[in-house]
């Protein structure tokens, strides 16, 4: 408890955190409130054309908090670990408590409570702001009793905690933060989207993907993940969570085991 404390007090003490922080807060109501007016500006062009045009889903409402959000997320966890490599007070901690696993488990604890929280409150600021700007008929499915709308409450969260987990993992195991920083945007941003498309192998590569797994357990089976049917996949979206969260406590135990044998 006392390592968790510590923890708690350093992410609430610095400037980093706060600012990571706004920027997801901003980012997600930001691209919130643009999808909503975009599709409402849609729906009555269409309506005037005659043609009937599909209402705002939840998903599109929480587009911001769920992918750029959660990467900035990710950016905060690493800096939990790389900024104290950075500054040299990593063997402080790590005297103070005299059990490095402890230490990396309080870390990454902290950073996946704060991230599950952070995105449960946007995500439902996020629905319902739009919804108040798209409108009664364009928002009409951006309800709390809605089963798609209260699915996002709880699928964000889960991906975004997992994904801090493995943050702070790839952070403990780079030590620097624009290496780690680096890795966790090229990684969904880019090198998945290479491998999937890749001649002959990409299709068999692209299932087992973890964040393209990620991305097709926050759509569901009523959605694509990546521009990839659902049928893709070898198992349904709670499996593809678990794999997700199997790759993210696999790099954090590695993490673990490699902070334990080299020298702080």
């Amino acid at each position: 408890m006392g390592v968790l404390a510590a923890e708690r007090i350093k992410l609430t003490s610095v400037k980093s955190p706060w600012w990571c922080s706004g920027i997801v807060v901003v980012l997600g109501l930001g691209l919130a409130a643009l999808f909503a007016a975009t599709t409402r500006s849609t729906f009555e062009s269409a309506s005037n054309e005659g043609v009937t045009a599909p209402p705002m889903t939840a998903f599109e409402a929480t587009i911001g908090v769920q992918q750029i959000g959660v990467m900035v997320l990710m950016v905060l966890a690493a800096l939990v670990v790389t900024s104290e490599y950075r500054f040299g007070v990593i063997r402080n901690t790590f005297m103070a408590s005299n059990n490095r696993t402890a230490v990396l488990l309080a870390k990454a604890g902290i950073a996946a409570l704060w991230s599950a929280v952070l995105t449960t409150v946007l995500a439902a600021a996020a629905i319902v702001l739009a919804r108040v700007i798209a409108g009664p008929e364009v928002g009409a499915n951006l309800t709390f009793s809605n089963g798609d709308t209260f699915r996002v409450l709880y699928t964000v969260p889960i991906y975004a905690a997992l994904a801090a987990i493995l943050a702070v993992g790839v952070g403990a195991l780079v030590r620097q933060t624009a290496g780690a920083v680096t890795i966790l945007l090229l990684w969904p941003l880019l090198l998945e989207n290479i491998a999937s498309v890749l001649p002959k192998i990409g299709e068999h590569i692209a299932p087992f993907l973890p964040f393209l797994n990620a991305s097709y357990f926050l759509a569901g089976d009523n959605g694509m993940s990546a521009g990839l049917p659902v049928d893709f996949f070898h198992w349904g979206p709670w499996a593809a969570i678990v794999y997700f969260g199997l790759v993210a406590g696999s790099i954090f135990g590695l993490s673990v085991l490699v902070v334990n044998k080299r020298d702080a």
